[in-house]
């Protein structure tokens, strides 16, 4: 592996775990002004210091982060739909290498749709990005997006996964499911599971247990995290069963104590 690239991808996936906790924040591409990211600055600020790296679009990052902080950056640069579009898979390329390297980041992310009627443009623009992101050492990193009528199991997250890889991704994030040793041991490159949409925090623990415990190389959690009532709480929580391998419980504890301001 080229020495720059591994550099990068070592600054997000760290050495002496082998593991991540990514902070997503990208969710305003799509989504406008989720709960929880209606000011980027006012939720991302606190959690910089917990976060592995900071999953972002460039126009939250120029706005929102300041560049005195030094945290590996996963640039968004797919997108071109909204929300209320019939098909969100209908998704092209938005950024340049050229402006990902002026950001300095260390990976770009890339959502790939298998299986929807763009399936074969978002794989092709997956392509076409890892060529220009591997001619200056950045990582890719392909998000298997889950269209509305598609089937979050094994056999569909592990063809996602698969190809992305095959593909060139060096890295990929995708859902937890049920068998889920499969989609990471039919993986070539390290998994990231997604947080997905907000569920009780000791559900969003134990989902981070669950994917870590089966071979994932840490997560990717956004909305489990700002939209918490303690997101420093959770965060830490999320870091402590990631990093240091602590049990659900012990880790509710750390959510419980932030929350409680006994820390």
């Amino acid at each position: 592996m080229d020495w720059g690239l591994e550099n990068r991808l070592s600054r997000i996936i760290k050495p002496d775990t082998g593991r991540t906790v990514m902070l997503a924040v990208d969710h305003g591409y799509f989504l406008g002004p989720t709960t929880g990211l209606e000011n980027p600055k006012k939720t991302i600020e606190p959690l910089l210091p917990y976060a592995d790296s900071l999953m972002l679009t460039r126009g939250v990052l120029r706005n929102s982060v300041s560049a005195k902080f030094a945290i590996p950056i996963v640039l968004r640069v797919s997108g071109g739909t909204s929300i209320l579009s019939p098909e969100l898979s209908n998704e092209g390329i938005t950024t340049s290498i050229k402006e990902a390297i002026r950001l300095n980041v260390c990976a770009v992310a890339l959502s790939i749709f298998v299986g929807s009627p763009y399936e074969q443009q978002t794989l092709l623009a997956l392509s076409e990005l890892v060529n220009q992101a591997n001619e200056y050492g950045i990582a890719v990193l392909a998000v298997t997006a889950v269209g509305r009528d598609m089937a979050r199991d094994a056999k569909y997250l592990s063809l996602c996964c698969r190809i992305a890889a095959e593909l060139g991704a060096h890295f990929v994030k995708t859902y937890y499911c049920e068998d889920f040793k499969r989609v990471v041991d039919t993986c070539p490159v390290p998994v990231v599971i997604a947080g997905g949409k907000k569920i009780a925090e000791k559900d969003a623990l134990q989902l981070a247990y669950n994917a870590v415990s089966n071979g994932a190389s840490g997560v990717d959690m956004g909305r489990n995290i700002f939209q918490s009532d303690s997101p420093v709480g959770m965060i830490k929580a999320v870091r402590a069963i990631v990093h240091n391998q602590a049990s659900v419980d012990e880790a509710y504890r750390i959510y419980e104590a932030e929350k409680q301001g006994k820390v």
